[in-house]
């Protein structure tokens, strides 16, 4: 009887299976070599599609992004799967980064994996056109167009980033986060104390009230289309 020939492995079951592994070792633990024994392959196997675990990265934040934008994906209340069409651009901005938070609460180290990594295709340039064209015809400059939605794109990842270092995944908390005990041992510094609650406790609002101040702030900056 002939030998079964083994599946051949691509990239993209590879950036699927690390995904997966990653709500269960996180970041510092999602090895190639752990990848590949979840696949039952040799290491070597996984290095013939990524040189290193950046490279990795690079197509686990590709992933991330293609389910994102997937039609009938859903994310969370709140997050529409894809931005309805003839939306303001305040309206499009808030959906969007709803949307990319949504998508990186999904994984344990989500930000982590999506900051500093390059998408390995073309199909973010979609995307980033039609939002791009959205603030151009509202009378921004294409360099005011990259600037407001890289900012409020940048605040995203890194609230996301502090949020799961607290709560690396919904509904699980880090030890050493009880606001009531850090209001205790900074009991000299009232202000900073009773910033506890707002800094550790009610992401969702928090995340809302952040991003309108974003939007507020390219409003007064680029109102008319100049700026101030």
């Amino acid at each position: 009887m002939a030998e079964q020939k083994k599946t051949r492995l691509d990239k993209a079951q590879v950036a699927d299976t690390a995904l997966d592994l990653l709500n269960d070792v996180g970041l510092e633990g999602l090895t190639l070599r752990a990848i590949a024994k979840e696949l039952n392959v040799q290491a070597p196997a996984l290095y013939w599609h990524f040189k290193n675990k950046q490279a990795l990265l690079d197509e686990m934040a590709t992933v991330m992004f293609r389910r994102m934008t997937e039609v009938g994906t859903t994310l969370a209340p709140g997050a529409a799967a894809h931005p309805p069409a003839g939306l303001s651009w305040q309206d499009r901005l808030r959906e969007g980064n709803r949307r990319l938070r949504a998508t990186l609460l999904r994984y344990r180290d989500g930000a982590k994996v999506f900051s500093g990594s390059r998408f390995t295709g073309t199909e973010h340039g979609a995307q980033m056109e039609a939002n791009l064209r959205v603030f151009v015809d509202a009378g921004f400059t294409p360099e005011q167009a990259a600037w407001a939605s890289t900012t409020a794109y940048l605040y995203t990842l890194g609230f996301v980033t502090e949020e799961q270092g607290v709560q690396p995944l919904p509904g699980e908390r880090r030890e050493g986060y009880d606001v009531d005990e850090r209001a205790e041992r900074l009991a000299e510094f009232p202000l900073a104390a009773a910033a506890g609650r707002q800094l550790f406790t009610s992401y969702d609002e928090r995340f809302e009230e952040g991003l309108s101040l974003i939007v507020a702030g390219i409003e007064a900056r680029y109102a008319d289309g100049g700026a101030n």
